[in-house]
């Protein structure tokens, strides 16, 4: 009967000695001898592999991310005490591969490019706004330097007391998430382009603005501080202060509210002192606008007084 029994035995022993390596195989992890990572964190699967068909690691967060310029270093208790402490216990029970693993960040370059563009970016935002277009370059090359790969966020941290001007100097910071990368301080030149008025033909001082020939031409607000910007005009409130030659921009010094009262007109001068009113004509000795405070003289004296422009024929005086 012993041949009855080894037709059993045999096949038997044959599956226990296929069996025994997938069921061994299946218990042991292999440990890294290095892994990077994001500023997500550590996962278990990224520093641990599985020889052969077994069961796939788990994707468990055990232990923060390494600064970028700090890379961590584990042996493989810690790794298996940290696996524990993040539920993957007791899934490995043998442990082969690197006794050590090094984990650092992933890393790539930062260019000018990008830089330029973070910088743009947030300079149109938060400094130029509406104001213009702003165009911006860098006065010295950027040497490229090693950054998380990941997105990352620029905070300017100084900028001159006039703000952006042709050429001027700014602190920044690169931030990953909460994480802050660097701080640099680069010297760059700018523009910020818009349309200003410029005069398309001679104009001539106390025309209209809403009526004059005006063209609207690209320029640097840079350069070109003081343009006057407020357009377009809806109104025939506003007008021009002196005569303006072909070609000029139209600049915030040139314009002007109407006067209500011009120099050397005759207007009502009112003095008020309690219930008691006393008028008389005086000159005004200047142009002014509704509530302007201006120089007249009375004819008869030669005095000069300030009075309040009320109207177009009087002005309130001031004692």
């Amino acid at each position: 009967m012993s041949w009855y029994k080894n037709l059993f035995i045999l096949p038997l022993a044959i599956l226990a000695q296929l069996a025994g390596p997938q069921t061994a195989s299946a218990d042991v992890w292999r440990l890294l001898p290095q892994a990077q990572v994001d500023g997500t964190g550590i996962f278990l699967d990224q520093v641990v592999a599985m020889p052969g068909a077994g069961r796939a690691i788990p994707h468990l967060r055990i232990a923060g991310a390494p600064q970028p310029s700090q890379p961590s270093s584990f042996s493989r208790s810690q790794i298996a005490l940290l696996a524990r402490l993040a539920g993957a216990a007791p899934l490995a029970t043998n442990w082969e591969g690197a006794t050590t693993i090094h984990v650092s960040r992933q890393l790539r370059a930062f260019e000018d490019p990008e830089l330029t563009q973070l910088l743009t970016a947030t300079l149109q935002k938060e400094y130029v706004k509406n104001q213009g277009e702003l165009e911006l370059g860098l006065t010295k090359p950027w040497a490229s330097v090693q950054v998380p790969d990941e997105p990352l966020t620029l905070k300017i941290k100084q900028m001159p007391a006039n703000g952006i001007s042709p050429a001027f100097i700014m602190t920044f910071e690169l931030w990953d998430g909460w994480e802050r990368v660097g701080s640099w301080q680069v010297v760059a030149h700018a523009a910020v382009w818009r349309d200003i008025p410029v005069a398309h033909s001679a104009l001539t001082r106390g025309e209209t603005l809403k009526g004059a020939d005006l063209t609207m031409e690209r320029a640097d607000v840079l350069v070109e501080r003081d343009a006057f910007l407020n357009f377009p005009i809806v109104n025939d409130s506003l007008e021009l202060s002196e005569n303006i030659q072909v070609g000029h921009p139209i600049l915030n010094r040139m314009v002007r509210v109407h006067p209500l009262v011009l120099r050397g007109q005759l207007v009502e001068g009112v003095f008020q002192d309690g219930s008691l009113g006393i008028s008389l004509m005086v000159e005004t000795l200047e142009d002014g606008i509704l509530g302007q405070v201006v120089r007249v003289r009375n004819p008869l004296t030669k005095r000069e007084l300030y009075g309040k422009v009320e109207s177009e024929k009087s002005v309130r005086i001031n004692l």
